[in-house]
């Protein structure tokens, strides 16, 4: 399978690789068609856990690399990328909370990083040519590192399936852990973890237990409910259950708490970027616990125009992140906006975590709007319910004239 003549001008490349079939089967391909070109492993760790890690850097040396690179990403990529995401309340479609999308920018980055200390001349990729993640990566790679050759094997070679990939490792002698009745298709990093494929595939099939990988079914999740306490400061969850926190730790608490309570799974039917629509299953327990606070609190701190203003920036975040757009003025400028909101959203919040449901049951904001002097059914001395009629005149008063002049 490998080409004829073989193509020249790429010298080294940087493979983003996780070990996985596609990308063990990439590492020989690139040898076999770039002529005397050598490959650098990348791998990103973004909480995708440890078992995904150990014994990498061997395979990627078996399958031809001459180097493999494992970057910690993890405590970077919640901070910088996962909570100014949330901070906008960026939630793709009105569902999906963008796990997958949010992780692509900082690899990418960090690919570019290893392809410049290694001066390479090109970066690799093992997106198939139907998913979002080559535009991902590619619109990454454009921002940042223009000048590097971009290789996408799944573009070029001949090879469609997962059979004709482990023939082609066979023929090699390269081993690979995978087999030929791989049911899912899966991507886990410490924000999610997202399932595609199998049974998937038909909308009108349930999912089953076989699905789910990080949560407890809702119906055999505890009979008693579990509370959880956030503080939040600027948009930002500082601790959980009293204990401070560094984001990263915050998210695996959460993430651990939540997911025995069946907190966090979605089953949508989404529109690929590329055009089509796809299924996947995500499971995003602690994530769900941080948007149920964060929303909390907003509740309490943004006055109306304010938070109309927060959700039209999320409505516009949510397709930036999913298409890719990370390193982008139109994304900085969001986030700006964003964050000068998140000034005031500082509080504490209770979040009681029951059958797969995460609710907020208490909240409190020293910048708090709410005033139940104001608010209370009883009655008060501070509102003169008498100011209400001029109110309702001026603000009606464009329809008021314009039903006048109907007559």
């Amino acid at each position: 399978m490998s080409s004829a003549v073989k193509k020249t001008g790429v010298k080294k490349v940087v493979l983003a690789y996780s070990g996985g079939l596609d990308t063990s089967a990439i590492i020989p391909w690139l040898k076999e068609t770039y002529d005397n070109c050598e490959i650098i492993a990348f791998c990103a760790d973004v909480g995708q856990g440890e078992e995904e890690l150990v014994g990498l850097t061997e395979k990627a040396l078996a399958s031809g690399a001459s180097e493999c690179h494992i970057v910690d990403l993890k405590e970077e990529f919640v901070a910088d990328y996962i909570y100014p995401t949330i901070a906008t309340g960026a939630i793709y479609e009105g569902t999906y909370l963008l796990g997958t999308s949010m992780a692509r920018p900082i690899i990418a980055k960090a690919q570019v990083e290893v392809a410049r200390k290694v001066g390479a001349d090109a970066v690799c990729h093992g997106c198939t040519g139907k998913g979002n993640d080559q535009v991902r990566f590619e619109g990454c790679f454009a921002a940042l590192a223009p000048d590097l050759k971009v290789i996408a094997p799944w573009r070029e070679w001949e090879m469609r399936s997962r059979e004709d990939l482990l023939a082609y490792l066979a023929e090699r002698g390269i081993k690979t852990s995978a087999s030929a009745t791989k049911i899912y298709s899966r991507d886990a990093n410490a924000w999610h973890i997202s399932h595609e494929g199998g049974e998937l595939e038909d909308p009108w099939n349930e999912p089953s237990k076989g699905v789910w990988t990080l949560t407890v079914a809702p119906e055999d999740a505890p009979n008693e409910a579990e509370y959880v306490s956030l503080a939040i400061k600027n948009g930002r969850v500082t601790h959980v259950n009293d204990e401070a926190l560094s984001p990263y730790a915050a998210l695996m608490t959460l993430n651990d708490i939540a997911a025995k309570h069946g907190v966090g799974r979605i089953d949508i039917t989404e529109n690929r970027l590329v055009g089509m629509k796809s299924r996947g299953c995500y499971e995003t327990p602690g994530g769900t616990v941080m948007f149920a606070g964060l929303r909390a609190i907003e509740e309490l701190v943004l006055d109306k125009t304010s938070r109309t203003w927060r959700e039209q920036i999320a409505a516009q975040m949510s397709h930036l992140v999913y298409d890719g757009r990370w390193f982008t003025p139109l994304c900085k400028s969001l986030i700006a906006a964003s964050e000068s909101l998140a000034e005031s959203v500082n509080g504490d919040v209770v979040i009681k975590l029951y059958k797969g449901q995460a609710t907020a049951v208490k909240k409190r904001s020293p910048n708090s709007l709410y005033s139940e002097a104001f608010a209370t059914f009883g009655e008060d001395d501070v509102y003169d319910q008498k100011h209400a009629e001029g109110f309702i005149r001026l603000y009606s008063l464009a329809s008021r004239i314009r039903a006048l002049n109907t007559k």
